[in-house]
């Protein structure tokens, strides 16, 4: 006698080709992701692991408990992005110290000369090797995709200070202090994921502008945090 169950070889075959069906919108997915990272990060090995997790919440997916399988996986999906890309952080304490001089570097450059400085020159004025500046800069654009209250964590240990919920509320707290413009960039940033070139044609100023602001609204945040 067959073993075969008709129902169980149906619902494998309607997951399967839900897979399929999907797979265009995970590679749009790592594709807008990709616009936002640099140059070292794959984009072939994002989309690898945007079909892997697909493959898996395919498997898994029950229409009865919920009947939206791509608002079921989108957020999983994008959170096995970033947790590839948190895997490739090797940044030790002393390089997390190098963004900051980095950064502080950038700040003053750009006040004085209106644009931002090369890896070179940067490195020029902290004395070190072009490569530490290239490594640490790199680092610093994979984490800056990162959810905001991850980037906190990067450098400063908050969730040590508060907990999970509390710190997402004292963030929208801090959001809302914001002027007008660093509010517009952090929701077309974080929620509406545009790349800091779109950001910067819809604003009007250059991408080093918006970056420059992007980076102190994240410093700021910081600080409120410690202070808090």
């Amino acid at each position: 006698m067959s073993s075969k169950n008709p129902y169980n070889d149906t619902l494998k075959a309607y997951r399967d080709s839900l897979a399929i069906d999907y797979m265009p919108a995970v590679k749009a997915m790592a594709a807008r992701l990709k616009e936002r990272l640099p140059s070292s990060v794959d984009f072939n090995d994002l989309v690898s692991i945007g079909y892997e997790e697909l493959v898996k919440l395919a498997k898994r997916y029950d229409s009865s408990i919920n009947d939206n399988f791509w608002g079921y996986a989108q957020k999983r999906i994008n959170g096995a992005m970033l947790d590839f890309l948190r895997s490739l952080d090797t940044v030790s304490r002393g390089d997390r110290k190098l963004i900051k001089e980095i950064d502080k570097i950038i700040e003053r450059y750009m006040s004085n000369h209106g644009y931002e400085p090369d890896d070179e020159e940067i490195a020029t004025i902290l004395d070190v090797d072009v490569s530490k500046v290239k490594k640490a800069r790199q680092s610093n654009e994979i984490y800056s995709v990162m959810p905001i209250e991850d980037q906190l964590n990067y450098f400063d240990d908050v969730s040590k200070k508060v907990e999970q919920d509390e710190l997402i509320e004292k963030i929208e707290e801090i959001l809302n202090d914001l002027g007008e413009k660093e509010q517009l960039i952090i929701q077309l940033y974080y929620f509406e994921e545009m790349s800091l070139k779109e950001i910067s044609e819809i604003l009007g100023v250059t991408e080093s502008r918006v970056s420059q602001i992007h980076k102190k609204v994240i410093k700021k945040l910081r600080e409120s945090l410690k202070d808090g």
